[in-house]
């Protein structure tokens, strides 16, 4: 019963707050109006008083009819919560969108305050005209108020309209307005009643990018082994004034200006600990993606394969992994998973639907989210993958009308007994057990009446030839690390380096070569006509030998200035070529053997 006590007790402070609603005055109020993207950010400082005669507790935000259905994020600062919002609540049953907003301390009267009123809304901005050639700019139209729309009566106000650009083809001029560059001023407008609003409309170019997330399913795979698997699956789409014509590729490469709305290419921002990266669409992996790993974060360029002008569409799927370390914690068998609800897609994103699953581990239990705000919690799924048995719970959660502020970190809490990891390896050891022993008894059981030397012998020699491959494919790699080595020594002239490397190959060389011989000998016992084979493939090895020695030795004189580069490079070329040369008959033996 604690909880409908608390949420009259709210409504009952929310009812006061609206009876003293026409007891606060806004006495000054500058507000900004930023249209410089394809969203449109308000920021309002209001310097709130109250004449009395009671203390406010809180005061009340109201949003203009024509601009509340398009609200994606409200947040009010106080005059010291430089970091934090302020607690708003939604007024519900009243005429539009209505917020109560605590304040941090009690307002007392012929008491001032200062508060900063933020909020952004998406899709505002309508394209005028609606379609554009492609050789044409893009210009929006932008309908809202030329007041503060305010419950309260507001002193002195001044509004401030920050454009795309400076090529504006009308704007509403109430007080006469001045205009620099982007830059629109209205007011100072004094003595203005509550409620008021007066149109305000602007058309103008802008030639942002209007990209807007139709839809997203961003999933998290949590594992106790380490890692924690992120994959978005994302429906991007060009929300701008759609493209009237055909698309001429010739004149988007060849004209700057061509398609100037378009977006070819947008940034990503992941996680610092992000690896493992991989950018895909329906085709498979896209190649013209950059990567560059920044000290507190991973940029990735995501480059579509075609530019998206307005109305156009694309679908792309991104994954990395990220260290559970730094996003799980525990104590004993308490666990707590904490990372971002939302991540950066693009500067100034905006998400119409966005689906979150969070795949928890088989076992865990008790578990509790915290949510940074509102979101539509659906009831919790099942996810099978390898080695389940009763399936990995799955935590749902929707949301629509994303934007940046809306990049807060969500906590899982669950519980979990530790002794369960020992499900997985116990299952493929038990597995790994009833293979092996299946094969034990299979290999030793006889099913033949008399035994087969030849088939004996055969397989005696199959084992023989099998060690050989592997033993010449290790010597030839001797040569490669000592090529390493060579290279080394021609960057840093560190002779002692190439000198141990050296040793190094001729005495694994000699043993590799060594053992060879004896298998060699083996077969020859045999009777198998192969280690004549192997003999010719100990021949053409010592040739390869020479050839590597030799270049090693032409090196020492290059970097000792007995030789000129151009002789030396020369030189190499016909030793690679040998080298080449021998390595394939050597190749072509072993597929014979």
């Amino acid at each position: 019963m604690e909880r409908p006590a608390i949420s009259a007790l709210f409504f009952l402070l929310a009812l006061a707050a609206l009876g003293r609603a026409q007891e606060l005055i806004n006495e000054d109020v500058k507000r900004t109006v930023d249209l410089s993207s394809h969203l449109a950010k308000v920021t309002a400082e209001v310097k709130l008083s109250n004449p009395g005669p009671g203390a406010a507790q809180s005061f009340v935000v109201v949003l203009e009819a024509e601009l509340a259905p398009y609200l994606a994020f409200l947040g009010v600062k106080g005059e010291e919560e430089e970091d934090g919002y302020l607690e708003v609540q939604e007024l519900k049953g009243k005429k539009g969108k209505q917020f109560s907003v605590t304040l941090p301390s009690s307002l007392s009267p012929g008491a001032k305050t200062k508060v900063i009123i933020e909020t952004v809304y998406t899709h505002v901005l309508q394209p005028y005209p609606t379609q554009i050639t492609q050789a044409e700019k893009q210009f929006v139209t932008f309908e809202g108020n030329h007041y503060f729309y305010s419950p309260y009566a507001t002193t002195s106000q001044t509004t401030r309209v920050k454009l795309a650009s400076r090529n504006v083809e009308s704007y509403t001029k109430l007080g006469n307005p001045s205009r620099s560059d982007d830059t629109i001023e209205y007011g100072p407008f004094k003595d203005i009643p509550a409620w008021s609003h007066d149109p305000l409309k602007i058309h103008y170019e802008n030639n942002s990018p209007f990209l807007t997330i139709a839809h997203m399913t961003r999933v998290i795979e949590v594992s106790h082994w380490g890692n924690i698997a992120v994959e978005e699956t994302i429906d991007l789409k060009h929300t701008g004034a759609s493209l009237k014509g055909p698309f001429s590729r010739y004149d988007y490469q060849r004209q700057p200006d061509s398609g100037i709305s378009s977006v070819k290419s947008f940034k990503t921002i992941l996680p610092a600990a992000a690896q493992d990266v991989y950018y895909r669409d329906e085709i498979g992996n896209i190649s013209t993606s950059h990567l560059l790993i920044l000290e507190d974060s991973v940029e990735m360029e995501i480059r579509p394969r075609f530019p998206l002008f307005g109305g156009w569409k694309t679908h792309y799927i991104i994954g990395y992994n990220l260290p559970s370390y730094e996003y799980l914690y525990n104590l004993g068998d308490q666990y707590a998973l904490k990372m971002r609800f939302i991540d950066h897609v693009f500067d100034e994103q905006v998400v119409d639907s966005l689906a979150v699953k969070i795949i928890l581990p088989e076992g865990a239990k008790n578990i509790h989210v915290d949510y940074p705000f509102d979101v539509n919690r659906a009831p919790n799924e099942l996810h099978y993958t390898y080695l389940d048995t009763f399936g990995r719970p799955v935590v749902v959660a929707y949301k629509n009308n994303l934007v940046e502020q809306h990049i807060q970190d969500v906590v899982v809490h669950y519980t979990f007994n530790k002794i369960l990891m020992l499900q997985e390896p116990l299952l493929v050891v038990g597995a790994f057990y009833i293979l092996f022993f299946t094969v034990i008894l299979y290999v030793r059981l006889d099913f033949s009446i008399t035994k087969d030397p030849a088939a004996e012998a055969k397989m005696k020699v199959a084992c023989i030839t099998e060690q050989i491959l592997t033993l010449v494919n290790k010597r030839l790699g001797l040569y490669r690390h000592f090529d390493e080595a060579v290279n080394k020594y021609k960057q840093f002239r560190d002779i002692s380096n190439l000198n141990s490397s050296k040793k190094t190959l001729e005495m694994d060389h000699k043993n590799l070569t060594n053992e060879i011989a004896s298998l060699q000998a083996k077969l020859k016992a045999e009777g198998s006509d192969l280690c004549d084979k192997v003999a010719e493939i100990q021949k053409l090895d010592s040739q390869v030998k020479e050839i590597v020695l030799k270049s090693s030795s032409e090196a020492e004189r290059l970097v000792a200035g007995k030789l000129k580069k151009d002789s030396y490079i020369e030189s190499e070329k016909q030793h690679a070529n040998k080298r080449q040369e021998l390595v394939n008959k050597i190749d072509n033996i072993l597929d014979a053997l």
